[in-house]
């Protein structure tokens, strides 16, 4: 499968489900001018990871909306039921999602919040130091991800009714430790994964999707899926996939059955060809709902467990209590 250097060459965008992430992704190189000033408004950047840990659930995100910068990071510790969360909003520009995500570093740092991750050839970084508030403890730690044992990417470019995509994810085993407050979560790299979402994308005004990931490791390998159920545009490639041990091999056609009046029940999530076929079981959610005039967003992410079955192409993983995330998103961007 060709690999292409960059996401767009010679003014040319590269769509479709790519072998791996282009060394250099900049979706607006393929505009000039007063074009390019425009869709640069329309682009938001994120890179953020969600952890997967016997005894806590953790996501955290860096994000550049071009409005605004952003941060957030949640975590749910399983021995007291408690959801603690840490945010933070920033001017334009305080935070920077670099072309070439090996050898760069992103972070968001403030007074009593500090999130970074650094990317490199043998190891990706997570660094943690955040002052505790009225609402929240301290939390603090060092992460490390490792490249050579990750999945293979999930790598695709794609148009969207009224804008396009591009999103890079990936399963990484994850060893350090993180605190909260007076509790330390230690994690093993033969237990444990973090999982990666970056986007680069021009999403509609009004963007709606509902998605959710796991992972797990089979035979000492990471395996997983990705999934969602979007808007799309029929013939154009969309980012649900599971990871094999060779591959993100694509999924389509993923029914999410869940009731929105009761969103803590259980979901049943299952692709046309059932090589993906789970049931998801909520232990709490996070919410966001903002309401801005022009601006709004309806949210949320819940954390908890999947069980069924997954279909890695050599054989059929049964799934029991593996840790990952669904949500919803409603917006006006």
């Amino acid at each position: 499968m060709f690999e292409p250097h960059s996401l767009v060459e010679d003014g040319v965008r590269h769509y479709g489900r790519l072998p791996a992430r282009p060394v250099s992704v900049n979706p607006l190189d393929e505009f000039r001018g007063a074009r390019r000033l425009l869709r640069r408004t329309r682009l938001k950047e994120w890179a953020g990871f969600t952890v997967l840990h016997p005894d806590m659930y953790a996501s955290m995100i860096l994000q550049d909306a071009k409005y605004l910068a952003s941060s957030e990071i949640y975590v749910h510790d399983r021995a007291d039921g408690a959801l603690y969360q840490h945010e933070q909003v920033a001017v334009p520009g305080a935070v920077r999602i670099a072309e070439q995500l090996i050898g760069s570093s992103v972070a968001l740092r403030r007074k009593g919040y500090a999130i970074g991750y650094e990317f490199g050839t043998d190891r990706h970084r997570i660094e943690i130091d955040i002052a505790a508030t009225a609402e929240a403890p301290a939390f603090s730690g060092r992460l490390e991800l490792l490249p050579k044992s990750a999945s293979p990417a999930l790598s695709v470019s794609s148009r969207l009714p009224g804008g396009t995509m591009y999103t890079n994810k990936a399963l990484f085993p994850i060893e350090g430790a993180l605190r909260v407050g007076e509790r330390e979560f230690v994690f093993r790299p033969d237990r444990d994964l973090a999982i990666l979402d970056e986007h680069k994308s021009a999403l509609p005004y009004r963007t709606t999707w509902t998605w959710g990931t796991f992972g797990a490791f089979a035979d000492g390998v990471p395996v997983g899926a990705n999934f969602v159920d979007r808007p799309e545009i029929p013939g154009q490639p969309e980012e649900s996939g599971i990871w094999t041990p060779d591959a993100a091999a694509p999924l389509t056609d993923v029914d999410f059955d869940w009731d929105p009046a009761a969103p803590l029940s259980p979901w049943q999530i299952r692709s046309a060809d059932r090589r993906l076929d789970v049931t998801f079981t909520p232990e709490g959610r996070k919410t966001v709902d903002l309401q801005l005039g022009v601006l709004a967003m309806d949210y949320f992410q819940a954390y908890g467990t999947f069980a069924g079955t997954l279909d890695i192409g050599t054989r059929t993983v049964d799934l029991a209590d593996v840790h990952g995330v669904c949500e919803q998103m409603r917006a006006r961007l």
